[in-house]
């Protein structure tokens, strides 16, 4: 060991290869929950300066992960055990594989030759996690600083996604000699090729009198979303985003339409703009977030252009023209048209975008009830401060939220949206809150789905982390009795009894309030965002109050 305990370099373990690397990336946090086959992981991550984050659960570890990586920018660190700590994993790897969230899953595992006769606990890591992982890899003694750069860079590069690395015992605790090859550099980013094909789409859009901009999960890249606020800001187009992507360009400025995917009353709004536009333009647009309305929602030959990290085999719909590769290098490449060629005298001339958006205003404001799931929405954007990060989990009101909370900043509100999971809501706030303690941050949570992961509000408590989360009370699953309902189905399954919230936050080390109307609430998120600790507000609600509102 050397003066300050860190390893000499031929004391190097495979564990200390992983570690640095991680650190090199940026990485300061990794989350999970120990056991016997991780501990030199964990014990290299520290000395790396890697912050390991015990959560309740392995795939709420998954989300504060994520949450983590949408403040810093560092890919996210989930690390579990063999057996059952990869098992409860796989949902938020899947998560993390549909949502494009760049995750190191790092598992422990026993080495080949014990497993031969060893069985307890055992199963094969790799081929459970490879139709959900843009990689499974397993780290090997001469060669693990390599594997460990493969992880990052398959990681980061074109669509981001999770990597699973299986580390056998032996090779994490034993001595290896660092290669000395430096991390793969990321590659430039590659605009479309010049031809034909890119100066009709740049001729489409120059001359076109009622473009759109329709941007998605794939647009959250920081070149990408600053090429399409480019396109909203600098030359005029209407934006319409996926949930995911909401915040690309404030959602006050006069031409942002503000989220679309799973409300039919939103739908009913921005759909006959879509089909009333003269260029659409696919800013890493992927229908993986979207309702089934949103099938086929123009003709093959309309006037779309799409700009994707990956080519379309989802068949969700169809583009005239579309170009493959760095979403911002294509959209930055694109609206150098608009600075050549003489634009419109007007776009949109019928005055269509204001009104829409009067009517979206409308169709998701407070509502004529002094109370109510919008009313509440509405009152915590009110009092919160604009710059306020949120999340929310599944349900009625993620719907609800998801149109009617403004967002001002990419990543702004963080949701799984495209494996829409319940109860990730406070381990997405813990994360962003270890991330950027010095911003406020709110967790939009249901019930039903509090009770899945009560457990991490103790990890609030632990990590002293002043989230405030902000629970739906209705003693119901909303968004499955609306739709038993709109079947003629009996009510099964859905309804269950009153859990007082402010009672357990107290027992958990935090505060704890419950309240039934706007003037209790705003003054209890007031205190709650001035606190030192996490709060929870208990909003409660009748059963079905979501009818209507979407």
């Amino acid at each position: 060991m050397s003066a300050d305990g860190a390893p000499t370099l031929s004391e190097t373990t495979g564990a200390d290869l992983i570690a640095r690397r991680l650190a090199g990336a940026g990485c300061r946090f990794a989350f999970g929950i120990p056991g016997g086959e991780v501990l030199a992981l964990m014990d290299a991550l520290a000395r790396a300066g890697i912050d390991f984050v015990l959560t309740k659960h392995e795939n709420n570890a998954g989300f504060m992960a994520e949450g983590a990586w949408h403040r810093d920018g560092a890919p996210g660190v989930l690390l579990a055990t063999l057996g059952p700590g990869v098992a409860n994993a796989v949902n938020v790897v899947a998560n993390a594989w549909q949502d494009r969230v760049p995750l190191i899953f790092l598992t422990g595992c026993v080495d080949d030759a014990e497993a031969l006769s060893y069985t307890h606990q055992i199963f094969d890591h790799r081929a459970l996690l490879a139709p959900i992982t843009k990689a499974s890899l397993r780290a090997v003694s001469g060669a693990v600083d390599t594997v460990i750069d493969k992880a990052l860079a398959i990681a980061l590069d074109g669509q981001p996604g999770p990597v699973h690395v299986d580390v056998p015992i032996g090779v994490a605790e034993g001595l290896e000699v660092p290669s000395g090859r430096a991390g793969r550099a990321r590659p430039l980013p590659t605009a479309p090729a010049p031809g034909s094909d890119l100066e009709a789409a740049r001729a489409l859009l120059a001359t076109a009198e009622r473009p759109l901009v329709l941007a998605g999960v794939d647009a959250l890249e920081p070149r990408a979303a600053a090429a399409v606020r480019t396109l909203v800001e600098d030359h005029g187009i209407p934006l319409i985003t996926t949930y995911k992507a909401k915040g690309l360009v404030p959602e006050d400025h006069a031409l942002v339409l503000g989220g679309a995917g799973l409300s039919p009353k939103a739908d009913a709004l921005l759909l006959p703009l879509v089909k009333a536009s003269d260029c659409i333009v696919l800013a890493g647009y992927d229908p993986i977030e979207m309702r089934i309305g949103w099938r086929d929602p123009w003709p093959a030959d309309a006037p779309v252009i799409e700009f994707s990290a990956v080519p379309n085999t989802h068949y969700m719909h169809l583009a005239r023209s579309q170009f493959v590769g760095d979403v911002g290098a294509g959209l930055t490449v694109l609206a150098e048209a608009l600075d050549s060629q003489d634009a419109p005298a007007a776009r949109w001339p019928g005055g269509e975008i204001a009104a829409a958006r009067a009517a979206l205003a409308e169709a998701f404001g407070p509502g004529e009830a002094e109370w109510s799931p919008a009313a509440m929405i509405h009152a915590a954007r009110r009092v919160a401060p604009r710059d306020t990060l949120a999340t929310v989990d599944s349900g009625a009101h993620r719907i609800l939220l998801s149109q009617a909370w403004q967002v001002y900043e990419p990543r702004g509100l963080m949701q799984s949206t495209a494996l829409c999971t319940m109860g990730c809501a406070v381990p997405l706030a813990a994360g962003a809150k270890l991330a950027s303690p010095e911003r406020p941050v709110i967790a939009f949570i249901g019930d039903a789905g509090l009770e899945m992961g009560l457990g991490e509000l103790a990890t609030l408590r632990d990590r002293r982390l002043p989230v405030v989360v902000v629970v739906f009370v209705d003693r119901s699953l909303a968004l499955i009795e609306l739709k038993q309902r709109r079947q003629g189905l009996q009510s099964v399954g859905v309804d269950f009894e009153h859990t007082d919230f402010a009672r357990v936050a107290e027992a958990l080390g935090g505060h704890g309030v419950s309240v039934a109307d706007t003037a209790a609430f705003e003054a209890a998120l007031a205190r709650a965002l001035a606190a030192d600790r996490f709060t929870v507000i208990a909003c409660e609600f009748p059963r079905r109050a979501y009818d209507g509102a979407f």
